[in-house]
């Protein structure tokens, strides 16, 4: 009987450590998180803005060369939208924008193009606000990547994600361990029996 007790309370003892081991989310990494999902927003914001800017270039037939410019601004802005989701695959492909410095100069040449030629939106004013906010915005995105990236907090973040996963890998193999163990403990008890 005392064997089965000390067994049971080391048994409790286990589960209570891997617990107490296990830390809340990491603060920096949801505000990283956070900031990407208002960046690809922005850039999203900025694609809508530069689809109807060359629609209405291409329309007009008056300037053929914006609406191939916009063109080339909703494709980089799309480059933009694909680096915040962070796909490994593309990330590999493009190592520039795995540093926040590639990132936010990536930003800032869009915000510059969504913004050029604002003398053609003449009779469009609503068009050359929301034209203005978007740019704006992912103007103020870009800098703040490229200062974070001086910084080296994209450096940072990566060894957050690292050390973030390398203890959940942790705690899950010691939550198997100790269900092998109870499972090891189970046996032993029925072969006492």
């Amino acid at each position: 009987m005392d064997g089965e007790s000390s067994l049971v309370g080391h048994r409790n003892d286990g589960h209570s450590s891997a617990r107490s081991r296990s830390r809340g989310p990491d603060l920096f990494l949801i505000t990283c998180r956070g900031f990407g999902v208002v960046t690809a927003l922005t850039a999203i914001f900025c694609i809508a803005i530069n689809v109807i800017s060359a629609i209405q270039s291409f329309r007009n037939g008056n300037d053929i060369f914006d609406g191939i410019f916009r063109c080339y601004a909703v494709v980089i802005a799309i480059f933009v939208v694909i680096a915040e989701t962070e796909w490994e695959f593309f990330l590999n492909f493009s190592k520039v924008l795995q540093y926040w410095v590639g990132r936010g100069m990536l930003q800032i040449f869009v915000a510059v193009m969504t913004r050029a030629y604002p003398e053609h939106l003449r009779n469009h004013q609503e068009l050359f606000i929301l034209q203005s906010i978007a740019s704006y915005l992912l103007l103020g995105c870009g800098v703040i990547y490229v200062i974070s990236g001086i910084f080296c907090l994209g450096m940072l973040k990566r060894t957050h994600q690292k050390s973030h996963v390398s203890r959940d890998q942790a705690i899950k193999d010691l939550e198997k361990l100790q269900r092998r163990r109870e499972e090891l403990e189970a046996l032993l008890l029925e072969d006492q029996a």
